[in-house]
């Protein structure tokens, strides 16, 4: 069988188009420096002091709901910890951004109403409505519409999530009727102030509460509804135990709604995740009740369930989704279908399972500062000058320890860095990537780790050449022995990498995450670079003969003379 010829040349130019593949791409996102962390650019630095005596529990849970949000926006490294035992500090690298000093500092409060009232493009519609458009005889109200829900809203404007289903172990389903429904204006229900209802407080049962503000609000809810505008930008007071007016977000901000006093707490919602059920082709948000919610839940969708009115997903008291139901949910476990693409299904399951926080905070203990980049400044020289400084010791100790050989690790080194940096970058602008003083520290040190490879290679090289063979054997049979040394070295620290990120917090990831990325480009340098470069270089004269500046003399070795000839 004819041995296959090894071919260094071809593989250092492969590695080269790669590495001028990912510059390509750093030139195309227009990007040449990286994103700093705090300690290096400075940053904001919010405090927030939660109310009361929180349990440790509640605090730990809070902060972490406040994690995911920051870092769920892009900004990675953002660090947020709790001090003493009722302090939140959220440190975000960058430039002051009033998005995410807004995402931080609000309590993010999620409930869920009924709604009774809307007013839109289309006019306004529901009990509202109604009373506006009463007749002055007395007429008989209409019974309750049982019609099948279109893929409109009731304001007219085509609705993004239009029904909420019951998932596949829901036993029972309503069965809507085949004939439109009328509209408020051709079927009025009875005016709220000729049969009014019991108002919602009275009853002990959310569930009926809810369901009897749908037709009946009191009328000093209905006089706030008329009275407000939207979109509005006036912080909401969200009380659970009070009808709300409000607007709408995103595309239906100028969406108007009536709400009902709170059904069901945020704290009631178990989970929430997005994405396309099995044989179709349509992004839905799935969502799971648990606790007293799980109950009301059922009462409310048994009894509008085929109908066009409206449950409300109320976030920060804005309604972020008013599905109707298009089924029974008897164990609380559903999914709102309606218009979603990829990213808006995600929006709304991020925004249900890290909404609701489990405390409040003090509307005057919330400070925001600016951390100064001066330090910062200091910092980040310090650390470059120590990262220099250190690549120059090792450079030059390789130079006049190996001599010729050294050449291969002054060049490995720098291309090392030059892959790095080609990697931050392209991480910094694809993946959010932040280097930190600690993260500098992970690439610093693993340049102790990458000249540790060049030296186990290069002792294996020199220890085959004592033995008798010549460079060119030596080289690929010291590699053989070299390589898995040097894979079980990075494995090691790969794998400490690897834990570090995972148990540790904060910045601390960031020298773990640098750690494990400069490791596996050594990883790459050794096998795609320095390997080929130096069996390359074992077809010259000045290396396979001996020269006494190449490193491998006989004098050096300490053996009398060098074996020239084989076949690598």
């Amino acid at each position: 069988m004819a041995r296959k010829t090894a071919r260094p040349g071809r593989t250092v130019v492969v590695f080269f188009l790669g590495l001028a593949i990912a510059y390509g791409l750093v030139a195309l996102g227009g990007t040449w420096k990286p994103e700093l962390g705090l300690d290096l650019q400075g940053g904001t630095r919010i405090t927030l002091t939660a109310k009361g005596s929180p349990s440790s529990e509640n605090l730990d849970e809070a902060r972490g709901i406040i994690d995911q949000r920051v870092n769920g926006t892009g900004v990675t490294e953002a660090e947020v910890t709790t001090q003493g035992g009722n302090l939140i500090v959220v440190e975000i690298p960058g430039k002051s951004r009033s998005d995410l000093v807004d995402t931080v500092k609000r309590q993010a409060q999620l409930r869920f109403r009924t709604v009774a009232c809307t007013e839109g493009p289309g006019g306004v519609t529901g009990a509202c409505a109604s009373a506006a458009t009463a007749p002055t005889a007395p007429t008989q109200p209409s019974a309750p519409s049982s019609s099948k829900p279109s893929g409109k809203s009731s304001n007219g404007s085509k609705n993004r999530a239009p029904f909420l289903m019951a998932d596949k172990k829901s036993d029972k389903k309503s069965k809507p009727s085949s004939s439109p429904s009328a509209s408020a204006s051709e079927s009025p229900s009875a005016s709220t102030s000729a049969s009014p209802s019991p108002a919602p407080s009275d009853s002990g049962d959310p569930a009926q509460s809810a369901l009897a503000f749908i037709d009946s609000p009191d009328q000093a809810s209905v006089d706030a509804f008329n009275a407000y505008s939207c979109p509005s930008d006036k912080v909401v007071d969200d009380n659970p135990d009070q009808p709300l007016v409000t607007c709408g977000t995103g595309d239906d901000a100028g969406t108007k709604y009536l709400l009902s006093p709170a059904a069901i707490e945020g704290t009631d919602l178990d989970s929430a995740s997005a994405g396309v059920a099995q044989g179709q082709v349509q992004w839905q948000v799935n969502l799971t009740l648990g606790g007293d919610g799980k109950q009301v839940f059922s009462d409310l969708s048994r009894a509008m369930a085929g109908s066009e009115k409206q449950f409300a997903v109320v976030l920060d008291g804005r309604v972020i989704s008013a599905p109707t139901f298009n089924g029974v949910i008897p164990n609380g476990s559903a999914q709102i279908t309606g218009s979603f693409d990829e990213a808006s299904a995600n929006s709304l399951a991020t925004s249900l399972k890290y909404g609701a926080l489990p405390l409040a905070f003090e509307k005057d203990g919330t400070s925001v500062e600016t951390v100064g980049p001066s330090l910062a400044g200091d910092q980040l020289s310090a650390g470059i000058t120590a990262g220099i400084i250190g690549l120059l010791l090792v450079m030059i100790y390789c130079l006049l320890y190996y001599r010729g050989l050294g050449l291969v690790v002054v060049a490995s080194l720098i291309v090392a860095g030059a892959v790095t940096y080609a990697m931050v970058l392209l991480l910094s602008k694809g993946a959010g990537f932040t280097l930190s003083l600690p993260g500098i520290a992970g690439l610093i040190v693993a340049v102790g780790i990458t000249a540790d490879s060049f030296i186990v290679y290069f002792e294996r090289i020199r220890d085959e050449m004592r033995e008798g063979r010549s460079m060119r054997v030596a080289v690929e049979a010291g590699w053989k022995r070299a390589r898995n040394t040097c894979l079980a070295a990075d494995t090691v620290s790969l794998l400490a990498a690897v834990v570090l990120y995972i148990f540790a917090a904060g910045v601390v990831k960031g020298f773990a995450f640098a750690l494990g990325l400069s490791t596996l480009i050594d990883l790459a340098i050794f096998f795609w670079f320095t390997h080929p470069m130096v069996s390359w270089l074992a077809r010259f004269k000045f290396f396979n003969r001996g020269h006494k500046l190449s490193g491998l003399d006989a004098e050096n070795l300490g053996i009398d003379r060098i074996t020239v000839g084989g076949r690598a």
